[in-house]
């Protein structure tokens, strides 16, 4: 991965973007893309979309990939000054004690640290329970009155870690779900850019909200109507100690991008996915999804008509927490997978199974 692209992700994973908050990464994706694309809108919902004219009649592709990030919510402060909260999508409790976490206010980022009893003053009975979100306080180091004029009700809070390289080619930070899928879906744009543009329209769908329901893919779909919908999006690693194999599959970092199959996807977007592997050389990894998608794929097929849709996706360790780890091979072997995917569609093509 050159620099400048590394960099890119990093501007990505370290810019806050809890669920309904993203537009500070919407400016970045709209700023990368600004002299790629041949227009660039952004919906009421808040997702961009950028759009690369083809050069023929071929079938018009989407990718989609996720914005936001869990995190969690301001719901109350004390007249000690202690804010308790509440998650924004799927944050497992049991990782939040002691954890240092940014409250991002209107007068800018607090640092704050999410504070529980020591186990000293903590009953063994009690040392074995998970302490629920609405039991736990975040600690800003401040006074009552002054927490009380920068902080609101509603205010967002990330966990307060960023993007570090270690082992291998590994990388580890918080929010890869999903902004490894935006760092894709975008430099998809830039190689068929290089290419001179695809034979068919290439839009780039950088959206909000799928992680309380897919709210920004659904809308994404119905409103730029593409022909061919791939949601971008990471999904569990399962190469380490405790996870069963014979229950999720074996999928592993470093292995190349995982194609999903299954009803929530259209079975030719699938063999021309791995058709466009098998021509590039790149190794990918097959996963089962026998019921529909928690990703944006889930709500993009069913849009008007229905679209053709496809599942892309990394092997990510320890998802919804923060030291969420990739391999970054693998997400240069899934820009170039995309990008020959579109590269081979021609008008002939046509998405209806069977015919």
């Amino acid at each position: 991965m050159a620099k400048v692209d590394k960099d890119y992700l990093k501007s990505l994973l370290e810019t806050p973007s809890v669920t309904g908050f993203e537009t500070k990464v919407a400016d970045i994706v709209r700023d990368r893309l600004a002299d790629v694309a041949d227009s660039i809108e952004t919906n009421v919902m808040g997702s961009v979309h950028a759009t690369l004219k083809g050069t023929g009649n071929a079938p018009s592709v989407m990718i989609a990939a996720h914005m936001d990030e869990i995190g969690l919510m301001v719901t109350y402060i004390s007249d000690q000054g202690y804010l308790s909260v509440s998650s924004v999508g799927g944050v497992d409790a049991a990782i939040l004690p002691g954890m240092r976490v940014d409250v991002h206010t209107r007068k800018g980022v607090l640092r704050g640290v999410v504070g529980r009893k020591p186990i000293h003053l903590i009953e063994p009975e009690e040392r074995r329970k998970v302490t629920p979100i609405s039991s736990l306080v975040i600690d800003l180091g401040l006074t009552p009155r002054r927490v009380k004029e920068v902080v609101r009700v509603g205010d967002p809070i990330t966990f307060g870690v960023g993007f570090e390289k270690f082992g291998k080619g590994m990388a580890v930070s918080r929010a890869f779900d999903d902004k490894a899928g935006v760092y894709v879906a975008t430099r998809v744009m830039e190689e068929l850019r290089r290419h001179g543009a695809a034979p068919g329209d290439y839009i780039c769908a950088a959206t909000v909200q799928e992680e309380i329901g897919l709210r920004g893919g659904s809308t994404s779909a119905y409103g730029v109507d593409p022909d061919v919908a791939i949601a971008f999006d990471v999904t569990h690693a399962t190469d380490y100690p405790g996870i069963d194999q014979t229950r999720y599959g074996d999928l592993s970092c470093g292995e190349g991008p995982v194609i999903a199959r299954g009803p929530n996807i259209n079975p030719v977007v699938f063999e021309r996915l791995m058709q466009a592997a098998c021509d590039e050389g790149l190794k990918v990894q097959i996963e089962a999804e026998p019921g529909v998608t928690g990703t944006d794929a889930g709500a993009m097929q069913i849009q008007r008509g229905g679209r053709a849709t496809g599942l892309v996706s990394v092997a990510l360790r320890y998802m919804h927490t923060p030291t969420e780890v990739i391999k970054l091979s693998d997400l240069e072997d899934t820009v170039r997978l995309l990008t020959r995917f579109i590269l081979d569609l021609d008008e002939s093509v046509t998405f209806v199974p069977g015919m």
